[in-house]
């Protein structure tokens, strides 16, 4: 699965925040979830939607050798990660994420609940494999 943001669809709502931390740690905690929207104020209404683009950036600097390109998508291995956050320094896009009940880091797996669940299809898998803008 390749995420692409189409911004201008995107209302604000938060969803893929509360499934991504559902499918990914278990708990309806946004502040898991391993998406960024941001809201653009005064102009209501305009949205922007930092995700992981899977660069690599993370795992060139990981002096563990603790993340893995897996199928094109970067996992964090925590059972390597000695948290040392040079991974969430390194991110040019802000997308990997730290959390006080959490040794490691996080970022994006591309499982797709997103876009699964994006009520306004805001997110989009672009290669076509799922499609976002209304739960299944």
């Amino acid at each position: 699965m390749e995420l692409q943001v189409r911004a201008e669809l995107c209302s604000g709502c938060r969803v893929c925040q509360l499934v991504c931390a559902l499918r990914n740690m278990n708990e309806c905690n946004p502040k898991k979830s391993t998406l960024k929207p941001i809201g653009h104020f005064p102009e209501p209404g305009r949205y922007e939607v930092k995700v992981c683009n899977q660069c690599g950036a993370c795992a060139e600097v990981c002096p563990v050798g603790a993340i893995h390109n897996e199928d094109g998508v970067y996992i964090i291995h925590e059972d390597e990660c000695i948290g040392c956050m040079q991974c969430v320094d390194a991110c040019p896009y802000g997308v990997m994420f730290t959390h006080p009940d959490r040794q490691a880091p996080f970022k994006c797996v591309a499982c797709g609940e997103c876009v699964r669940y994006c009520p306004t299809g805001a997110l989009v898998d672009a290669t076509g494999q799922v499609k976002g803008g209304s739960a299944r």
